[in-house]
């Protein structure tokens, strides 16, 4: 049975801690989706989406999981038989891969292997040696490992070789800067449940013109995703959907988008900025190493390289059923070699100390011998010179 007393700390990338003001939001009385009281919500959530993407493009929002958003990108954008090329470094870069594959496309696959990022030099070779290729499908935060890719390089590579580029920012978007317009990047996809703090459920993608040209002229092969259908109903004043929209979640949304402009999207940054690096201190206090490139930017989820003495498949196991925080562990090829502690969203800075000192002590427990508080002082130290508040916003 279950400790009732031990305080659950969720500290991975995806589902992330809630807001109260969210929780409370959701759990008003459900509003019927073409009142004028839900239609006032939605048009506000679609308003605000766009300060978060930083565009002025429409943000299409449907009822999924961040991996919809994804796949309406390939529905819309990928024709049979016509290449499609998939940059990854991860997991989730190659769910684009999985995708392209499913609506037929003829895949270039440039995979800059695990823990790396993808660079500019790599893709403008791979596109020179696949002259034609129309779209490119990549990550901006890969959950998997925690690398961050440089997306505006990225996007001036493909633009230079005449193709669009569709960006995976699932989990970086609001956690990292992905200034839209001002990169250029032609289709931004993300979800709710990560540095939006809310529930999972919500799916993004906002395309600019070019893209929804491109899905415009090849239709069919999608009904739900169809991004046209979608652009009209939205287009309309008073905004409308094509079909039901997650009221519940958008009354969430709303707040959660609302906590958001209230604290300043730079300042959010800024705050996750601090979070990883005080989460990167701490894992070097420690004698132990970052998964990855060393990177200011990788704000979302710090991957921890794991002592090969001990069993790293223990570590989450441990730290949640003993100590109450819940971590990820490594997927595929990483399981039991690394751990991830997220910082994307809903999190401050007492959350970092709070999972380091679980930490700390996990590894003690699985005979690996460390300074008990080594990596907690060196986050401490980082957000006393920070000076940024310790707690996230309410």
């Amino acid at each position: 049975m279950a400790n009732p007393f031990l305080k659950q700390y969720l500290m991975t990338a995806g589902p992330t801690p809630i807001p109260p003001a969210v929780s409370e939001a959701m759990a008003q009385p459900v509003l019927y989706h073409r009142a004028p009281a839900f239609i006032e919500v939605y048009a506000r959530c679609l308003d605000r989406l766009r300060d978060v993407f930083q565009t002025g493009n429409d943000v299409l929002a449907f009822a999924a999981s961040g991996s919809g958003a994804m796949e309406s990108a390939v529905a819309n954008l990928v024709r049979p038989g016509e290449p499609a090329l998939v940059a990854s470094c991860g997991k989730f870069g190659e769910r684009w891969v999985e995708l392209c594959e499913t609506f037929g496309a003829e895949l270039v696959h440039l995979d800059a292997g695990w823990g790396n990022r993808v660079e500019p030099a790599d893709l403008e070779r791979k596109l020179g040696e696949n002259p034609g290729v129309p779209v490119v499908f990549t990550t901006l935060s890969e959950t998997s490992t925690g690398v961050v890719n440089d997306i505006q390089a990225l996007t001036e590579v493909a633009h230079a070789a005449g193709a669009l580029i569709a960006v995976d920012a699932v989990s970086g978007l609001g956690a990292v800067p992905i200034p839209q317009d001002d990169w250029g990047v032609d289709v931004v996809v993300s979800g709710s449940q990560k540095a939006l703090m809310c529930p999972p459920g919500l799916a993004f993608a906002s395309a600019d013109e070019a893209a929804l040209v491109r899905a415009e002229e090849s239709p069919g092969r999608r009904a739900y995703f169809d991004w046209g259908a979608t652009v009209k109903g939205q287009r309309k004043d008073p905004p409308d959907s094509p079909f039901t929209p997650a009221v519940t979640l958008f009354m969430g949304l709303d707040v959660a988008l609302g906590l958001i402009a209230e604290e300043g999207l730079e300042q959010v940054f800024e705050r996750h900025r601090v979070l990883g690096r005080a989460a990167r201190a701490a894992v070097k206090a420690l004698d132990l190493e970052v998964f990855g490139p060393e990177d200011e930017n990788a704000n979302v989820v710090t991957a921890i390289r794991l002592p090969d003495s001990i069993d790293g498949a223990k570590v989450p196991k441990l730290m949640r059923d003993r100590f109450g925080v819940t971590i990820a562990g490594g997927q595929g090829q990483l399981k039991g070699k690394i751990a991830r502690i997220a910082h994307c969203g809903y999190f401050g800075a007492f959350d970092i100390v709070t999972t380091f000192a679980a930490f700390e002590m996990t590894l003690r427990e699985l005979g690996h011998e460390v300074e008990l508080g080594a990596g907690v002082g060196a986050a401490q130290a980082v957000f006393l010179e920070a000076g940024v508040p310790a707690a996230a916003p309410a």
